[in-house]
C-alpha cells in the first residue's frame, strides 16, 4: 500500500496507463457518490470524475521538477480566484477528488483506493445519520393588527415565552391602508412551540392573518 509504481521516480507506459485508469476509476466513484448524495449541477459532477485524471497527469509531469511544481502551485492559485464561491460540500468535494489523483499520480494506487473508500463510506454514514443538523428555530413571522391597535410592545410576552430572540424588521401598511402587517425575525426555543405560540398571537390581533415562514440557511461560502 505504501509502496509507489513509480520506482526511483521512473516511468513505463504500463505504470502510467495503470495509473490513468484508476484516477479514471476513481474519479467515477466519487462522482457517483456526488450525484446520489444530494442535488448537483451535471457538469460539477462530470468536472469531479474528470479531475483525478488530470491531478494525475499534473503530479507525474512535475514529478521531481521544483521548477514546474512552483509554476503549477501558481496556477491552481489563479484558477481559485477566478473561480465562484462554493459551499462546504463542494470544496469538500474538489479536496477529495484533488486527493485520490494526487495519490494515484504519485503511484500509490492502493492508498488512493483506499482514501476513496473510506471517505465516500464516512461522507453517507455522517449524511445518512442527520449529524450536525439540529432543530433550526429560525423564522420570518408576519403578523396582520388592525390600524387602531398599537403595536409597540403588544406581543413583548408571547415572544419573550416562546423565541430566543426576536426582532422587528419591518411594519407596512396593507388592505388599502386598513391594517398594519408587523414582519418579525425570530428563533423558536423548541419546535413544538410553534402552535401554541401562533394560538397566542390570534388571541392577540383579533384573529387576523398570521404566518409563519422558513428561513433559508446561508450558504457556507469559501
Amino acid at each position: 500500500m505504501f509502496t509507489s509504481i513509480f520506482h526511483a521516480g521512473t516511468f513505463s507506459v504500463t505504470n502510467v496507463l495503470t495509473a490513468l485508469g484508476v484516477s479514471a476509476l476513481l474519479g467515477l466513484i466519487i462522482a457517483a457518490v456526488c450525484w446520489k448524495t444530494g442535488s448537483w449541477p451535471s457538469e460539477f459532477a462530470v468536472m469531479l470524475g474528470v479531475m483525478p485524471v488530470l491531478i494525475c497527469f499534473v503530479i507525474m509531469i512535475v514529478n521531481g521538477n521544483l521548477g514546474a511544481s512552483v509554476a503549477v502551485l501558481g496556477a491552481f492559485g489563479l484558477v481559485r480566484f477566478r473561480s465562484a464561491p462554493g459551499t462546504a460540500r463542494e470544496i469538500g468535494f474538489l479536496f477529495f477528488a484533488m486527493a485520490a489523483g494526487l495519490a494515484a499520480g504519485m503511484g500509490f494506487l492502493a492508498m488512493a483506493f483506499l482514501i476513496t473508500v473510506l471517505v465516500s463510506v464516512l461522507y453517507i454514514a455522517l449524511l445518512k445519520s442527520g449529524f450536525g443538523q439540529g432543530f433550526s428555530g429560525r423564522r420570518q413571522l408576519k403578523i396582520t393588527i388592525p390600524e387602531d391597535m398599537n403595536y409597540a410592545g403588544a406581543f413583548d410576552d408571547l415572544l419573550l415565552k416562546y423565541t430566543k430572540n426576536a426582532v422587528l424588521e419591518s411594519v407596512r401598511t396593507v388592505n388599502l391602508g386598513t391594517m398594519y402587517e408587523l414582519v418579525y425575525r425570530v428563533d423558536l426555543r423548541k419546535a413544538d412551540g410553534e402552535k401554541e405560540l401562533i394560538d397566542g398571537l390570534r388571541c392577540r390581533n383579533g384573529n387576523l392573518t398570521i404566518s409563519m415562514n422558513m428561513v433559508q440557511k446561508v450558504r457556507n461560502e469559501f
